[in-house]
């Protein structure tokens, strides 16, 4: 059984308890379900539980810091289906050889210079370039385009000072972006969908800017709390770099691991058009329920000790990039950027040492939750030859 004490677990007592736990968000109380089997039934019944629901499917809603719908994810099928397809082909550039070869020789790059270093902090000076850059490649945009998102620092929708507000940077730039696409067109993202079509008609440049806004929200703190958590996961289990270095090919197990027990969303929303029931709970007509993906990650019935870092384990059902018609499009980038970096980590680092660890803290009224790093300093020590 898991430890029910474990901060990284607030969600063990209710899940074991009735399966949901009532979170108050922005004038709803929302009934998170936590269960693996019950999260991954409600996100295949898009008809009951539906993502047509702009500015309400990402919890908290995000009306004050964007004004266009996100497109996919804020659709059903079949437009969900046809929204898709428009970018997939972009998100698939993942499986490239030539990307592959890129982010690896980004990430090689990115060790080397922090072996060279005394310390480097991680999620600003490493983690944030890394994503950034490896974008560029997926985007299929020159990579000197990386410099201006890096400058936007970990959210997008912060501007300088740490404010939020309508009309962020990221609308600003995607506007240009397009702009720019519409009179140079190139074959970078911002280029096709300027050229793409829906339902024989050309996209608007809302659904332009629904598309650009969740490709760089989406992504972004994301990866970056996924590789900060795993350099910190090995600067306090030195073993384990140790294991994957004994056995090369335990590292696609060991990055589904660190993908299940580092899950940095928390949970999605879904609206229900009538009223509905939703384990003893009643949710009113266009009201919202929440699919608690990092407490289904940790269902014991599900996964043996979850609060074990297994890097072995098998299967490993894990919902970190949701379930269903929604499954994540980006979920291949994050699986080549965490694979590629876990080779250059066996193959070139001997250890790494904490120096000093800011966690972040999700501090809501229903839940506390350690979800990774604010800021992370480490010490790389190169592997002996």
């Amino acid at each position: 059984m898991a430890d029910d004490s474990n901060p990284r677990d607030p969600f063990y007592e209710a899940r074991n308890r009735d399966g949901i736990l009532k979170c108050p968000f922005q004038g709803e109380m929302l009934p998170m379900i936590l269960r693996h089997a019950d999260v991954r039934e409600v996100a295949k019944d898009w008809k009951t539980f539906s993502s047509d629901a702009p500015f309400r499917v990402p919890i908290p809603s995000e009306e004050a810091v964007r004004t266009m719908r996100q497109l996919p994810i804020e659709t059903n099928p079949p437009e969900h289906t046809e929204y898709r397809a428009i970018v997939e082909p972009f998100f698939a550039r993942a499986k490239r050889p030539e990307v592959i070869a890129r982010v690896e020789s980004l990430i090689s790059e990115g060790i080397t210079a922090a072996l060279s270093r005394e310390s480097v902090e991680i999620v600003n000076e490493f983690a944030l370039p890394l994503q950034s850059r490896a974008l560029t490649y997926l985007l299929n945009v020159p990579e000197s385009e990386a410099d201006t998102w890096i400058a936007w620092g970990m959210h997008v929708f912060k501007v300088t000072g740490g404010t939020f507000k309508k009309g962020t940077t990221l609308e600003d730039y995607l506007q240009a972006q397009f702009d720019r696409a519409e009179a140079r067109p190139g074959e970078d993202f911002f280029s096709a969908l300027t050229k793409a079509s829906y339902r024989g008609r050309a996209l608007t440049r809302e659904e332009m800017m629904g598309f650009g806004n969740l490709t760089f929200a989406g992504g972004r703190d994301t990866i970056i709390h996924s590789i900060s958590s795993i350099l910190a996961y090995f600067g306090g289990n030195p073993s384990a770099l140790e294991y994957l270095r004994e056995d090369p090919k335990r590292i696609v197990h060991a990055g589904e691991e660190f993908f299940r027990v580092f899950m940095p969303l928390t949970h999605i929303g879904r609206v229900c058009p009538v009223p509905t029931e939703v384990l003893g709970a009643t949710v009113p007509a266009n009201g919202r329920v929440s699919l608690g993906w990092a407490s289904a990650n940790f269902d014991e019935t599900v996964f043996e000790a979850p609060w074990e870092v297994r890097l072995d384990r098998k299967p490993n059902p894990h919902v970190a990039f949701g379930f269903g018609a929604h499954l994540c499009l980006g979920a291949p980038h994050a699986r080549l950027i965490v694979r590629s970096l876990l080779q250059a980590l066996v193959a070139r680092v001997g250890c790494i040492n904490v120096l000093d660890a800011k966690e972040h803290l999700e501090n809501e009224a229903g839940y506390q939750r350690s979800n990774g790093y604010d800021s992370l300093t480490v010490t790389l020590t190169a592997r002996a030859s």
